[in-house]
């Protein structure tokens, strides 16, 4: 079974993704290190880190890379802020849903 993944939480994969590479890290690779917990595409993973762009939660800068420029995100003092937003958001809901699947009420 496949659980429906939204926008926030798309959002929060990716700038917890970003995050651990305090140089920033490139589309490809963020695209792979997300695929080790959700399968998504390059063309939904894209849109993602644009809209992120805007939003000042990521900043990008080219590097060389064997002859060809690489795109580099890395995620700035907002984001930063929104990731650990996301953090605790993300702690409640899934400690609600874990209770429930054993069994337990929300007090």
């Amino acid at each position: 079974m496949v659980f429906n993944t939204g926008a926030a939480l798309l959002d929060a994969i990716v700038l917890a993704v970003v995050s651990k590479e305090a140089e920033g890290t490139y589309g490809y690779k963020i695209t792979q290190d997300v695929r080790q917990v959700l399968q998504v595409s390059e063309s939904t993973l894209y849109p993602v880190l644009r809209r992120l762009q805007k939003d000042d939660c990521l900043e990008t800068y080219d590097q060389e890379y064997a002859g060809r420029n690489r795109r580099y995100y890395k995620v700035t003092e907002k984001g930063m802020a929104q990731l650990n937003l996301y953090r605790i958001e993300w702690k409640n809901y899934s400690g609600k849903i874990s209770r429930l699947f054993e069994g337990g009420t929300e007090s």
